[in-house]
């Protein structure tokens, strides 16, 4: 079994697209109803709500926005910081070293999913 990625379903795919877009340097191709993002590891799609509704009926009943954190290995997590920072977006968590190895911030997207860029120490 291989993971290929994941999709975040969204009122607004338009809007979250460019969001990634800008974030990860991968274009979004598609349309306002489903745009991918290829970016190295995994694939990142984002449909909208309706756009899911109609593949399954009833498929977004009671399900929620903001219940993902989504992580990106990043080469330099102290440069990464003040490049999303200067895209306008809050820390959730600041920049810090765990006893683990891992350099980390977390931020949200605009759905509110809690994005974690982290490097590996040493």
């Amino acid at each position: 079994m291989k993971f290929t990625g994941v999709c975040l379903v969204t009122e607004d795919v338009s809007a979250l697209a460019r969001f990634y877009a800008a974030l990860t340097g991968a274009a979004a191709e598609g349309d306002d109803t489903h745009m991918e993002l290829r970016t190295e590891g995994a694939g990142l799609a984002i449909i909208s709500t309706a756009g899911m509704e109609a593949l399954a009926p009833g498929a977004t009943q009671g399900a929620g926005h903001g219940g993902f954190t989504l992580s990106f290995r990043v080469q330099d997590a102290d440069a990464e910081v003040e490049r999303v920072k200067a895209l306008g977006v809050a820390l959730v968590k600041p920049l810090r070293t765990h006893p683990w190895g891992a350099r980390s911030f977390w931020f949200r997207d605009p759905d509110g999913n809690i994005v974690s860029f982290y490097s590996v120490c040493g």
